[in-house]
């Protein structure tokens, strides 16, 4: 199983919901469950340090898939610079004991020397940026390439996006 996950806050940042897809394949454009979880003590945003935010509720949700996925896609970066510095999927594959590949997929670019993979989907010009822990960066990006979907942004990651903001409402 492979799973795409995302994190949106309450505009007073009382409270998080952790969204996430389930699926088979990289082409799929069906999922086979999709969860969320609603997280009521978020942590400040810190400039730097997005995975003390982030991390606690993406831990919620994937608690909730049993087995855990194969690989599980993130909103931002798995790496921050080329000499290693952890981002949030980093932090995301050691925190599930490097049991789960991550692949980090960004809508722009690091301001730093994070070492990407740039993907062009659809009629797009502008790329995605994909990083992985577990697998090779270019592996990572033909897995982002070949997702369902003719935009930039493949279909599952935008769904998933859509999930998470449509339970904050909930």
């Amino acid at each position: 199983m492979l799973a795409c996950v995302d994190v949106a806050y309450a505009p007073d940042d009382s409270f998080a919901v952790a969204a996430g897809l389930l699926f088979r394949r990289w082409d799929d454009a069906a999922v086979a469950n999709e969860l969320t979880a609603r997280i009521d003590e978020v942590a400040p945003y810190e400039p730097g340090a997005f995975y003390r935010r982030e991390l606690p509720p993406l831990l919620d949700l994937l608690r909730k898939v049993d087995p855990l996925p194969e690989v599980v896609v993130v909103d931002g970066y798995v790496w921050l610079s080329a000499d290693g510095r952890p981002g949030l999927g980093a932090r995301l594959f050691e925190a599930l004991g490097g049991r789960v590949v991550v692949v980090g997929v960004a809508k722009t670019a690091f301001h730093g020397d994070a070492p990407s993979v740039p993907v062009k989907r659809g009629k797009s010009e502008k790329p995605l940026h994909v990083t992985a822990a577990g697998a090779t960066p270019d592996e990572a990006a033909a897995w982002i390439q070949s997702m369902h979907g003719p935009h930039r942004l493949p279909t599952l990651l935008a769904r998933v996006d859509r999930l998470c903001r449509d339970a904050l409402t909930r």
